[in-house]
């Protein structure tokens, strides 16, 4: 039944290898159910909640991308997409989160009727290659400073944020963003040594260390200034929790919410989420060797609808953009080569359910490591972008949009600041064949969204 419904022999591969490299697969981005809870926390969202539908999105996607294109592909709510609906959406611009959710749901939709076209590969064609590593970079330094933050380790003072006085209230958030450091530290030695689950090791290694602290008297929990017992609690997983935000993207209250400020959000999501997907199906498919000669994955359509149809799931579940994840490139590595390898990842991520409270339990100060480290992974794609005095039109425009996003605190104006800009300067310095039609349209929407809101 297996062989035949995933084609084993044909893509030289067997059961033993593909269920191996499905745990591998879930091992290096089992993080983001420690990570995404106590980032989507920040907009208000149940922890509980957040995790039981992350696990139930990733489960749904990556369930879709084993049959319906048989593809060694995962996915999961995507980093830099939770943060933007967290910080960005719910934060800068006080949307609620169920009405960020509905942005979402939009999104997910508009990727399904775009995934059965080829429209979203025309658009993806038509953003310069430098503004889509640029995105990648700006978004790594985001999630990294929000780690940092998190961490503890970056402080508000009177020039806007500096490095924490670890000697100041050592005993609370002294020592939390101590144990962030060597969290961080641990993690990255793992990571360079090819440790499998480096990144989830780091958190719960973290965590271990805070524990440890507390039973020895170093950590004293203040409930009042916000730090509790790093003691987990070994109770049942209350699935009832995912009442509070199943559906919820359709109970929303729009007065407030500007129409075109609602659409840049949904637009936001979309073009982050479509690089994001993109750019990562061709990075693994490269490595595993799925690419035909012309340099195209031939399952991307069914590929693409999957993630889309996560995306919608998502939403209506509790939880942010679900994207295709980078780390299925670790499951490619051990061998995986089907839709196999992506299954017994969705039946890890469905198990994952009955351990809610101790995921649940992960303090902020342990996550922190793990946002930094991938912010690196992300930032890591800036050696792509070619910066000699040749590029400068799209160098700058590309520099100017990696900046914005940790600067303004915001995804989505970095991408409006790189649109604008590269239009703008290729436009008047001759180079009008480098822009493409769809190009001019986006940045006159970000010049408006400007000059009206």
């Amino acid at each position: 039944m297996l062989e035949k419904l995933f084609k084993l022999k044909e893509n030289n591969t067997n059961v033993k290898t593909e269920l191996a490299a499905g745990l591998t697969t879930f091992m290096t981005m089992a993080y983001i159910l420690a990570v995404n809870p106590s980032v989507l926390s920040a907009a208000g969202m149940d922890s509980t909640a957040v995790l039981l539908a992350t696990c139930l999105a990733s489960f749904i996607g990556t369930a879709c991308m084993a049959l319906m294109a048989n593809l060694p592909f995962a996915l999961s709510a995507g980093m830099g997409l939770n943060a933007f609906l967290a910080y960005t959406v719910c934060g800068v611009y006080g949307y609620s989160w169920q009405v960020a959710l509905l942005a979402v749901f939009i999104e997910g939709i508009i990727f399904i009727v775009l995934s059965l076209t080829n429209v979203r590969e025309a658009i993806f064609n038509a953003i310069p290659l430098s503004l889509k590593r640029a995105v990648s970079v700006g978004i790594g330094l985001f999630i990294a400073f929000i780690g940092l933050q998190n961490a503890g380790l970056a402080v508000g003072s009177a020039t806007l944020v500096s490095l924490v006085d670890f000697r100041e209230s050592f005993r609370t958030s002294g020592i939390c963003a101590l144990l962030a450091l060597i969290g961080l530290l641990v993690t990255a030695i793992l990571y360079i040594k090819k440790v499998k689950g480096s990144i989830l090791i780091g958190i719960f290694g973290t965590w271990i260390l805070g524990i440890i602290c507390q039973g020895v008297g170093i950590y004293v929990p203040d409930a009042e200034a916000g730090y509790y017992s790093l003691l987990p609690s070994f109770e049942m997983t209350d699935f009832s929790k995912l009442g509070e935000t199943f559906g919820q993207c359709f109970n929303v209250d729009m007065n407030g919410v500007g129409i075109f400020n609602f659409i840049v959000v949904i637009f936001s999501f979309l073009f982050v989420d479509l690089f994001d997907t993109l750019g990562t199906l061709i990075g693994v498919s490269t490595k595993a060797d799925m690419l035909d000669k012309d340099g195209k994955l031939p399952k991307i359509k069914p590929a693409l609808l999957a993630d889309a149809i996560a995306t919608s799931a998502g939403a209506v579940l509790g939880t942010s953009t679900t994207t295709t994840f980078v780390e299925s490139s670790s499951g490619v590595a051990a061998g995986g080569r089907t839709g196999l390898t992506s299954l017994t990842t969705a039946v890890l991520f469905l198990l994952s359910m009955l351990f809610a409270p101790i995921f649940i339990a992960i303090p902020s100060f342990a996550t922190a490591p793990a946002l930094i480290l991938v912010g690196f992974l992300m930032f890591s794609t800036i050696t792509e972008i070619k910066l000699d005095e040749k590029n400068y039109a799209s160098a700058i425009p590309a520099y100017l949009c990696i900046i914005a996003m940790p600067l303004f605190y915001s995804i989505s104006e970095g991408i409006a600041i790189g649109i604008i800009s590269y239009v703008v300067i290729n436009l008047i310095c001759g180079k009008r064949k480098d822009i493409n039609p769809i190009m001019y349209v986006l940045a006159v929407l970000f010049i408006l969204k400007y000059a009206f809101l």
